[in-house]
């Protein structure tokens, strides 16, 4: 049976629109980076008893950032929780700094996606200075992970992934007890 010219025309555009809303559905790798600033706007925002845990922090770390990621902040937060003192990461990544604001965020895709990784900068105004913070994204279990922050400083790049793979003084983790 041979459709009617104008029934094949119809027939393709909907086949074309279909491939199209199914792309378009695709989750994209700025959309955790997009869930991390939300995350953080809340977070600055917010007071009381009750903070609104980090990004890094679980569970939110967990759903946005690479396994190996995750792992590294998580090793991270026991050393904090089993020494008393401040992990290696020294300051907010996603403010590339201390403290700070999120205004005028702007989320792009710097590298288009190749072979599974992504390179995707989120660009916001803190206290009237201009902030942009990169984001290496991966591919994993289907979904886009923020696999590194990379911070830059006067000039220099700090991989917060370097950072945090630093060694530690004591922990359970290094099989030596620490001292409280």
């Amino acid at each position: 049976m041979q459709l009617a010219p104008h029934t094949q025309f119809v027939a393709a555009a909907m086949l074309v629109m279909s491939a199209t809303l199914t792309l378009a559905a695709e989750p994209s790798p700025e959309t955790p980076v997009r869930e991390a600033y939300a995350i953080t706007i809340r977070q600055l925002a917010s007071s009381g008893p009750k903070p609104v845990p980090a990004p890094w922090q679980a569970p939110n770390r967990d759903r946005l950032m690479s396994k190996g990621l995750a792992a590294l902040f998580a090793r991270d937060e026991l050393y904090q929780e089993e020494a008393g003192e401040m992990g290696n990461l020294g300051s907010d990544p996603f403010l590339s700094g201390q403290d700070g604001e999120v205004k005028n965020l702007r989320v792009t895709v710097t590298e288009v996606p190749t072979n599974g990784r992504s390179l995707v900068t989120a660009s916001f105004r803190s206290f009237k200075q201009p902030v942009s913070v990169r984001f290496r994204m991966v591919e994993e279990g289907g979904a886009w992970k923020i696999d590194d922050i990379i911070n830059r400083v006067e000039g220099k790049d700090y991989p917060v992934r370097e950072v945090l793979a630093q060694p530690y003084e004591c922990g359970s983790f290094m099989k030596k007890p620490c001292k409280r």
